[in-house]
């Protein structure tokens, strides 16, 4: 994600429209910033009497399972269920691609069988 302009420079540019009286074609070709940069800073100040930029916004989703341990646990026990049961019996609801990525996630595997068997066919 690109970094915000500064604080300064967002400061000069609405002082100079709003107390100087530049007009906003004017400060695009002064301070080499767009003008719809320029009208985002300007409606921001009218809200918030400031031109700090806002806060980061969450980027992802919120995890259905966070308790690791427990869920290792869980899964332990429930060694003989399908996903799907495994997604009924667990206490929050969750889907059961949402338990595939969690298995994934912990190592825990449905094949138990190495990966060195020769295939036979050739």
């Amino acid at each position: 994600m690109p970094k915000p302009y500064s604080i300064d420079l967002r400061r000069k540019v609405v002082e100079a429209i709003a107390l100087n009286g530049m007009r906003r074609c004017e400060a695009h070709d002064h301070f080499n910033i767009s003008r719809g940069t320029i009208n985002d800073w300007l409606k921001l100040y009218e809200e918030t009497g400031d031109v700090s930029p806002r806060g980061q916004r969450h980027i992802g989703h919120s995890h259905k399972i966070t308790d690791w341990p427990a869920f290792r646990v869980f899964v332990k026990a429930n060694a003989d269920k399908t996903q799907v049961e495994i997604a009924e019996l667990w206490p929050d609801d969750i889907s059961d691609r949402t338990i595939s990525r969690a298995l994934r996630k912990i190592g825990f595997t449905r094949k138990k069988r190495p990966m060195d068997t020769k295939n036979e066919t050739r």
